[in-house]
């Protein structure tokens, strides 16, 4: 794990941060009066903003379990890892595989403060975090490469992080670099937020986090397809996360009566 400092001295509590109000719409306890507030002001708008989250998740454990029982993947990168709830990334994997090596990024301190909680894994396998920026990623490739083997398969996780990113902050840039570093028969998974199925409401959402001092952008469906551009998409492609292999024990799949207002996607690096 990286970094000495103690990671609480730099927590900043005077804004919310997404890792924070992620975790408190997941029930968690590991945030700020700034996050709750935030979370209340989303759920207030729209009632279903939990349950949204809860999705978010059950789609994450969805693809781990298909990324690694059925693509055989025994290495993930995790970019976005948010505070630990468990079950985390790792634990969903090691649970099929054991020798599994998954390297956590994110680049809130709090996330690190916990990261104990994220190196708790197999002892056949590998769990280490990086606390780096999504957009440094000469660094998170440098120290992920400690870990991982990149000459075999890797999956990059990238769950609920780029619609903080804006296009003009390199969105599109970043996923590119990481994906040319990853070798053949690597995979691709990620979600993002959409207004394609609720603008109102998701446009509201957009305000009360730019009052924040926050960037959420959500995109459309041909925007969210042109990160996996070059690659192999797994059927049935990019779609709405409860649209993508729902598993009958998942709960929270769909809020409401409406598809989850983030796409999501998984793709194979062929070559």
């Amino acid at each position: 794990m990286t970094g000495t400092e103690s990671p609480l001295q730099r927590i900043d509590t005077s804004k919310p941060h997404p890792a924070r109000v992620y975790d408190w719409l997941l029930g968690g306890k590991d945030n700020y009066p700034v996050d709750e507030e935030l979370g209340l002001q989303l759920m207030a708008s729209d009632g279903t903003a939990q349950q949204v989250a809860r999705s978010n998740r059950s789609w994450m454990h969805r693809v781990t379990r298909w990324l690694t029982q059925e693509a055989g993947i025994r290495q993930y990168l995790d970019i976005g890892t948010g505070i630990p709830t468990e079950p985390n990334l790792h634990q969903i994997a090691q649970a099929t595989a054991r020798d599994t090596r998954i390297v956590y990024v994110d680049n809130d301190p709090i996330v690190l403060a916990h990261a104990g909680a994220l190196l708790r894994g197999t002892p056949e396998g590998v769990t280490e975090y990086i606390q780096a920026d999504a957009r440094d990623t000469d660094t998170i490739l440098e120290q992920a490469a400690r870990v991982l083997d990149f000459d075999r398969p890797i999956a990059l996780s990238l769950v609920a992080l780029l619609h903080f990113i804006p296009d003009d902050d390199g969105a599109y840039e970043l996923v590119g670099t990481l994906v040319d570093a990853l070798p053949a028969g690597s995979y691709v998974a990620l979600s993002m937020m959409t207004a394609d199925y609720n603008r109102e409401n998701v446009e509201r959402g957009v305000r009360m986090y730019a009052a924040g001092g926050l960037t959420l952008v959500p995109r459309p469906h041909a925007d969210a397809a042109r990160f996996f551009k070059g690659l192999e998409l797994v059927e049935p492609g990019v779609v709405s996360l409860s649209e993508w292999h729902p598993e009958p024990t998942d709960s929270g799949t769909s809020p409401g009566d409406g598809p989850v207002p983030l796409y999501g996607g998984v793709a194979l690096k062929a070559s």
